[in-house]
């Protein structure tokens, strides 16, 4: 079975969320979760058949979907061969980790009235990547990871916040790909996380945002590191 179709199989899996009346707003969301899952590398061309069959939806449902999608700048339209997950660039990488600064650093301060779900979700989250970590599925260490920030965003009680958050938590896994080694990319975050937890938990907001901010800037260097290492293999490649 190739990528692409062990990729597709497991949308049959979300078919059920939609029903006869499925809004392209909703296909959208089922394919952005999964490119945050990891399902879709970038580069990837997503078939309109396919998808289309396996959710159940019309054409012209999936491709106002895939419209949406592009808005969000999570995959491209190219001329007359059809629609792939888009490649980030180094300078995306800079441009999604200011944007997290921002927002997240904001959320930690909003601690003394952050909603007692949003801290659970955050606990959830470390449990999740701890045991991944420790089974050594580093993907899913990577999605329990995002899973943690997007939780993270929640502190601050805000719908709209969190919906800009899961648009640049999709963006950020996209970016993951480049790295040739997840273990390396996941798993100095997982103990890091747990630590970041326990200041949210006793309310901590000075120290917490302290360590978020040395925690972005050292993952910001590392996919940076990550691309030009990419950029060196490909030259040698060709050559």
């Amino acid at each position: 079975m190739s990528a692409q179709s062990a990729e597709v199989g497991d949308l049959a899996r979300d078919r059920e969320l939609l029903d006869r009346k499925g809004t392209a707003e909703r296909v959208a969301t089922i394919l952005r979760d999964r490119l945050t899952e990891g399902y879709f590398p970038p580069g990837t061309r997503l078939s309109e058949e396919s998808i289309g069959k396996t959710l159940g939806v019309s054409r012209n449902t999936l491709r106002e979907a895939f419209r949406l999608l592009a808005h969000e700048r999570l995959v491209e339209h190219e001329l007359n061969r059809g629609v792939f997950v888009r490649r980030l660039c180094p300078e995306d990488v800079v441009a999604l980790f200011h944007f997290r600064r921002i927002i997240e650093c904001a959320a930690l301060r909003e601690l003394a009235d952050a909603p007692e779900s949003a801290v659970r979700a955050m606990r959830e989250a470390v449990e999740q990547s701890e045991k991944a970590a420790k089974e050594g599925r580093w993907a899913d260490a990577g999605t329990a990871n995002m899973r943690f920030h997007q939780a993270l965003v929640g502190l601050a009680g805000s719908a709209y916040l969190e919906q800009s958050m899961r648009q640049a938590m999709a963006e950020l896994r996209l970016v993951f790909h480049v790295a040739r080694h997840p273990r390396e990319l996941h798993e100095p975050y997982a103990a890091r996380n747990r630590e970041l937890l326990e200041a949210v938990e006793t309310r901590d907001s000075a120290g917490a945002e302290q360590l978020l901010t040395s925690y972005l800037a050292d993952a910001q260097e590392q996919l940076l590191y990550a691309y030009e290492e990419a950029a060196r293999s490909a030259d040698s490649a060709r050559r």
